[in-house]
């Protein structure tokens, strides 16, 4: 009997089995590869997506067979290099994905490929300081530090000398470091609102801040708590945290992952069994509690109680509209907003609750933009793939540019900064949440 043609079926994700010895087996690897890489050239479905497809199509046609046999093993892993973890083929493009037989998870077969190329010592120093997002922002926080820092990333030669030495891209935009961070903002902060639990919400917050909303833009922190105690949501910083793990799992250091869950988690779930729901303001970092650390540890109790309380802060927001518990009382519009959904955001397949909020705000027009940045935190700044970061970022460009809107704006600040460099004008982004600040006169 022939294989069904897709799925009609919704899709299911399988536990990534890295603890298992086969899944270190490169042997092993490289046959899945080999049926994967297969399936995939004779769909070619996701062309448009990332440079991993292109990559294995150019591979195949290249080839003496015009068939995966004939591409050579040793460069499988031109096809990794390029992933970037962004779902989207998983979600939105492939129809053989679980349940369907042929049982594709290209994702998680890349980041297979990763773990193993990672425990091979295989990985650049670039990589693994470009991960290291605690170490760098502790350093790159210190007061006198930061403003040396954020005033050589925007020297030219500097910026020179750091593509030699390290492989950073001196065109790719690099945020800048804030001594007064997210949290220290917040450290005083106290509520006067009781909290008012409907649906599923409890009606009061812990927000785990991100290495990202913390040290990066901590504007973020800030706007979120403004905006959740404007719709009388009482916020308390979680007790501590670190980086999620996400760009350590990009990298392939599953170990570091391991270790980040272990100083988070039970931090979390703490809040958790406390009363409190979690909001973070980075779709990565959610979708890392959400998705990948649930797929790890499908066994460990605690993740899934995060699993199952922890919010993108649109999705919270709204979720109390349905019960008529948000403040509709919008002091402007906002006029027209070019607003990227944002690919980790996507694939939590939880609809575009951004857009439907901004929508509420009278007066306000959303041209939604469902392209991939390119960006993924660290791809875009690496030498090697800038140019390439930047190639898919332009159909995202375009369509900025030709809305001519008041303002473009993206849930994920990073690609954000990624359709400004695109623009390469004076121009700025604005983050949902800021834009939410301007429209209530915050």
């Amino acid at each position: 009997m022939a294989a069904r043609e897709g799925s009609l079926e919704a899709p299911t994700r399988h536990p990534l089995n890295w603890k298992d010895l086969d899944f270190y087996n490169e042997d092993s690897l490289f046959k899945e590869l080999e049926r994967v890489y297969d399936i995939c050239h004779g769909c070619r479905r996701c062309v448009s997506l990332c440079n991993s497809f292109p990559t294995l199509f150019d591979l195949v046609d290249e080839s003496d067979t015009f068939e995966v046999d004939g591409v050579a093993k040793e460069d499988y892993w031109q096809v990794v290099d390029h992933c970037y973890l962004c779902d989207l083929c998983y979600m939105t493009k492939c129809p053989y994905v679980p349940p369907h037989e042929w049982n594709v998870d290209f994702p998680h077969l890349m980041l297979r490929a990763k773990a193993i190329k990672y425990k091979k010592g295989e990985v650049k120093k670039r990589d693994k300081v470009l991960s290291a997002t605690d170490t760098v922002g502790k350093l790159a926080g210190i007061p006198v530090v930061a403003g040396v820092v954020n005033a050589a990333n925007k020297s030219a030669l500097v910026r020179q000398g750091l593509e030699k030495v390290l492989g950073v891209h001196p065109d790719a935009k690099i945020p800048e470091y804030h001594s007064k961070t997210g949290r220290k903002l917040l450290a005083g902060h106290s509520s006067n609102h009781q909290p008012v639990p409907i649906g599923e919400t409890t009606g009061k917050v812990a927000l785990y801040a991100t290495c990202y909303g913390n040290r990066n833009e901590p504007h973020l922190v800030t706007d979120l708590c403004k905006v959740f105690e404007h719709n009388e949501i009482p916020v308390t910083l979680v007790e501590k945290e670190q980086c999620c793990g996400m760009p350590k799992l990009e990298l392939g250091d599953l170990e570091a992952v391991d270790e980040a869950r272990n100083a988070n988690i039970p931090v979390l779930a703490k809040m958790i069994d406390a009363g409190f729901d979690i909001v973070a303001p980075v779709p990565s970092c959610v979708l890392m509690y959400k998705q990948e650390l649930p797929l790890m540890f499908p066994d460990d109790a605690q993740v899934q109680k995060v699993k199952e309380h922890i919010y993108d802060p649109f999705e919270y927001l709204m979720l109390r509209h349905k019960e008529g518990r948000l403040n509709l009382d919008f002091k402007q519009s906002l006029g027209k907003i070019s607003y990227h959904a944002a690919c980790h955001l996507r694939v939590q397949n939880m609809g575009y609750k951004t857009r439907e909020l901004l929508q509420l705000i009278q007066d306000t027009a959303i041209d939604t933009i469902e392209r991939c940045s390119g960006h993924d935190g660290t791809y875009a700044v690496k030498s090697e793939f800038h140019d390439i970061s930047m190639k898919i970022c332009r159909p995202v460009v375009t369509r900025v540019q030709k809305a001519e809107s008041d303002y473009y704006s993206s849930d994920c600040p990073m690609a954000g900064y990624q359709i400004a460099n695109g623009l390469n004008d004076d121009s700025r982004p604005y983050h949902p949440l800021t834009l939410l600040c301007m429209a209530y006169g915050l």
